[in-house]
């Protein structure tokens, strides 16, 4: 190879690194405008999740769920060993049985006018005690079957067969999935336009090339620097910054939200009364945002 040749890939090399950065620019252009304008604004999908602490202690015998699989409501999770708690329905059952024994003995010697109503009543209070402690021990028998709350799936699972599990410490996190949360950060400053019915478009990073048409579902009206918790301290000065406002929003097709993870973010416009002239700007900025979604990972 010559130097011309060398040369000559030397130049091409250059312009195909050129072209590459130029695309790359031109993909966060919209970003960089977004953010400098503040909008489209930014928006994220939230789950409920749901921290699994069993009612009950015991050894796990059995784990069928596994990570990331999704269940549907009543599905078992894991199994804690029964044998105590099926033990302890079987003695309050006999206890039970001969207390109702013992209680038919003196309701009979009543009635014959040979015993007392107080010896009843003493009877019939301690069979009502041992009926309720017969519901409570078969809640805990049945306590030992963990089954999924909803309908989801478990993430981050960890338990195994074996473990020992008490009554106060969670041991999975359960992601419910019946309900997806789509929630958007307005300014301050624009929030004051926001109504509950505007249409809304939105694209998400999961989801390049694509638009998705909703509406504002509510304005959520407090947020954790405006929240007070009760202690035993004085009011503590802290930095007071004009944090974003978050509005909640609905898709038109509700199973696109059922699909995208937990933590999908991406970009939305809501279409006010204020300014309509813009709105179009909007649009155009979203699509061309979607689009450029294939390469920019920003």
């Amino acid at each position: 190879m010559n130097v011309i040749d060398i040369f000559a890939w030397i130049v091409l090399v250059v312009l195909v690194g050129t072209l590459v950065a130029v695309f790359v620019a031109l993909g966060t252009m919209p970003g960089r405008i977004a953010r400098k304008r503040g909008h489209p604004w930014p928006a994220a999908v939230i789950r409920n999740s749901v921290q699994i602490i069993p009612s009950v202690a015991g050894e796990v015998i059995d784990v069928p769920v596994a990570a990331n699989t999704p269940v549907k409501a009543g599905d078992v999770l894991f199994r804690i060993d029964p044998t105590t708690y099926q033990a302890q329905v079987q003695a309050i059952e006999a206890q039970l049985k001969l207390a109702e024994l013992r209680l038919g003995q003196f309701s009979e010697l009543q009635r014959r006018d040979t015993g007392r109503a107080f010896d009843v009543q003493e009877r019939q209070s301690e069979v009502d005690q041992l009926k309720a402690q017969l519901d409570s021990a078969k809640w805990n028998l049945d306590c030992t079957t963990v089954r999924a709350p909803a309908d989801g799936y478990v993430t981050n699972l960890a338990l195994r067969k074996g473990a020992r599990v008490t009554g106060q410490s969670p041991v999975m996190a359960f992601i419910d999935t019946s309900e997806a949360i789509l929630g958007v950060e307005i300014p301050q400053i624009s929030v004051r336009y926001v109504e509950v019915g505007q249409p809304v478009e939105i694209t998400f990073k999961a989801l390049p090339g694509e638009v998705f048409p909703g509406k504002v579902e509510t304005v959520v009206q407090a947020i954790a620097t405006g929240q007070s918790q009760p202690g035993g301290l004085a009011v503590m000065p802290s930095e007071v910054q004009a944090a974003p406002f978050i509005v909640r929003i609905t898709l038109d097709n509700p199973e696109v939200a059922r699909r995208l993870p937990a933590g999908s973010t991406g970009l939305a416009a809501i279409f006010t009364e204020h300014v309509k002239a813009s709105h179009v700007i909007r649009q155009v900025l979203l699509r061309q945002t979607a689009i450029l979604n294939y390469v920019n990972p920003f």
